[in-house]
């Protein structure tokens, strides 16, 4: 038991959630699934790691459940029992003082779902609850100069949203959000191979085949990978072959939908602030960066180079740890406009 409950970063996204503890780093990285009681969801079976084998082979009375959907909490109860678990897992338990808590969110994510999300961080147990939007966060996670008078771009592809943002001066100049992720690509592979081959597979199936085969461009040597699912029409378990081609057609939308959100923040850019983005390039941050092709892509369309963040996954629990870290600092110099009590 601790007197002194350390500083907490939760990046807490739609697909994992990371924690990083003060003086200590990321301690927690973990999918963002709890398997509860269906009768009564206060009693969690099991979180993260744990609930992943779980997810899709849950008996009667059990159930999966993501709490956040689209970088929005769905289930709020849920979402605190997740939150408390991560907590006691990252620190232990204090009963003397309850640690500060940064939070990274979204920039679509309106003011009450905003302050839901704080509200579910006290409720697990925090003394104070700042929150910071996500590209910030990133941006600061990876290295980028948002302090000085530059223009950076930082597009963030979660597994619920991408944010794309501008940062000038320590502050966020301009940013647009799209509920379109990683969990949008599977479910664009759930539905492709149920219209094309009459078969329903699971997300984590949709998942894998996401990560063995999709591309945002196409490929020059066709990868394929065969997939078991249930047959729509026999109903019986069946086996089918798909191609990378044919995964390519299927993301494409989604890949599109994130493309669309670069070019509406690049068309409402100061021209300063668009000089800077075209000689430093355009930065990728987030799980979606990883997606073969995706820089390529943003490149050719847009004519802009485009870089691929060192620890894309991490940038955003990073950023946060770095505000941790010198917060104090960053108080007297005047420079915490960028994070808002909860």
């Amino acid at each position: 038991m601790g007197i002194i409950a350390s500083d907490l970063g939760i990046d807490l996204g739609t697909s994992n959630t990371l924690v990083y503890v003060k003086r200590k780093g990321i301690v927690v990285s973990e999918p963002t699934i709890v398997v509860a009681d269906s009768t009564n969801e206060r009693t969690v079976r099991a979180v993260g790691d744990d609930a992943r084998i779980m997810l899709g082979r849950t008996t009667e009375g059990v159930m999966a459940v993501r709490p956040l959907r689209e970088g929005v909490i769905t289930d709020f109860d849920t979402t605190v029992e997740m939150l408390r678990y991560f907590r006691k897992k990252a620190i232990g338990v204090s009963y003397l003082a309850k640690p500060r808590v940064f939070l990274s969110y979204p920039c679509s994510l309106s003011a009450i779902e905003r302050r839901a999300v704080g509200e579910a961080a006290r409720h697990s147990g925090a003394r104070k609850v700042l929150m910071v939007e996500k590209p910030f966060a990133a941006a600061l996670g990876s290295g980028l100069p948002v302090f000085d008078p530059n223009g950076c771009m930082v597009v963030d592809i979660g597994g619920g949203t991408t944010d794309v943002a501008v940062i000038s001066l320590g502050g966020i100049v301009i940013s647009h959000s799209v509920r379109v992720g990683g969990t949008k690509m599977d479910e664009a592979i759930i539905e492709f191979i149920k219209r094309e081959f009459n078969i329903l597979i699971g997300d984590r199936t949709a998942e894998e085949v996401k990560l063995d085969l999709a591309a945002a461009l196409p490929l020059r040597s066709e990868r394929r990978a065969r997939i078991r699912g249930r047959d729509m029409v026999t109903n019986l378990p069946q086996t089918t072959e798909i191609n990378s081609t044919q995964i390519y057609e299927a993301i494409h939308e989604p890949c599109l939908a994130i493309l669309g959100a670069i070019k509406w923040v690049l068309e409402r850019t100061p021209p300063e602030l668009a000089a800077d983005i075209m000689h430093n390039g355009i930065y990728l941050t987030g799980g979606g960066s990883l997606l073969y092709g995706m820089d390529q892509l943003i490149a050719s369309e847009l004519g802009i180079p485009v870089l691929l963040a060192k620890e894309p996954m991490d940038c955003s629990a990073l950023g946060l740890g770095n505000i941790i870290e010198n917060y104090d600092l960053l108080q007297q110099l005047g420079r915490t406009s960028f994070v808002t009590q909860a």
